[in-house]
């Protein structure tokens, strides 16, 4: 009696596969889109992909094609921060845990910090300050930037000319967000138990925006601003710690 893999051997060469045929049924534009995303090293915008693609593409539609065909695979094809790049499926990420690097847990500070300024955005220093009623220490924010997580935006148009801070895309591709609009509103952090569900009449969660222009009270940073010093900790009252 034939084994099940003879049988199918045999169906095989009595049923060949016309590879010609199938490749042919398949639109020339999503093969180039393959190309690009898997030729670059980092996540491509729409606008992008369209400048290298044959006139007359519907670009959006080849996307939307590819990324169906990717759905049941090893690697999805993913929008993040608004650009196109393939990623290993999600429930395959175990597979890569033995390559995984060593992260830095995040302090109580650095976390609050980052959550104000990713729904607050843009803001400065004094205001990350007022909103958590502490002083917000230099090395919160230096680990912040050096994450990536964050960026000057500009200076606020008020004395003193502060630093505004807003997210980046790398704060986007992190936690996995297409938009800051799908950061997790009021009813979500509730149900999460990052609030407290008994919080006063009136509160609410801002609706962060991922408009990078700035706005009417921010100037451009300028051309000699130097980090180091711009962040170079204020004076702080006796008493005054980053809890």
């Amino acid at each position: 009696m034939a084994s099940l893999a003879e049988k199918r051997m045999e169906d095989a060469e009595d049923h060949p596969i016309d590879q010609h045929t199938d490749q042919a049924a398949r639109p020339e534009e999503l093969r180039l889109l393959e190309a690009l995303l898997f030729a670059s090293a980092d996540p491509i915008d729409q606008a992008t992909l369209a400048k290298r693609m044959p006139d007359g593409v519907d670009v959006k539609a080849a996307l939307a094609q590819l990324q169906e065909e990717y759905a049941p695979r090893g690697v999805n094809l993913v929008r993040v921060a608004n650009k196109w790049t393939f990623r290993t499926a999600g429930d395959l990420s175990w597979l890569m845990t033995r390559e995984s690097t060593e992260t830095r847990r995040l302090s109580r500070a650095a976390i609050e910090v980052l959550a104000i300024i990713a729904y607050h955005q843009p803001v400065t220093r004094a205001e990350i300050e007022e909103i958590r009623g502490v002083i917000t220490s230099k090395g919160t924010l230096d680990v912040l930037l050096e994450t990536g997580w964050i960026r000057p935006r500009g200076r606020r148009k008020t004395p003193g000319r502060p630093l505004t801070f807003g997210t980046t895309e790398a704060f986007l591709s992190q936690f996995s967000l297409e938009a800051l609009s799908d950061l997790p509103g009021l009813e979500e952090l509730k149900g999460t138990g990052l609030l407290d569900s008994r919080l006063p009449s009136g509160f609410s969660v801002p609706t962060p925006s991922d408009d990078v222009a700035l706005r009417e009270d921010e100037d451009p940073l300028d051309a000699g601003d130097n980090l180091e010093l711009l962040l170079a900790p204020a004076a702080e009252p006796e008493g005054g710690s980053d809890s």
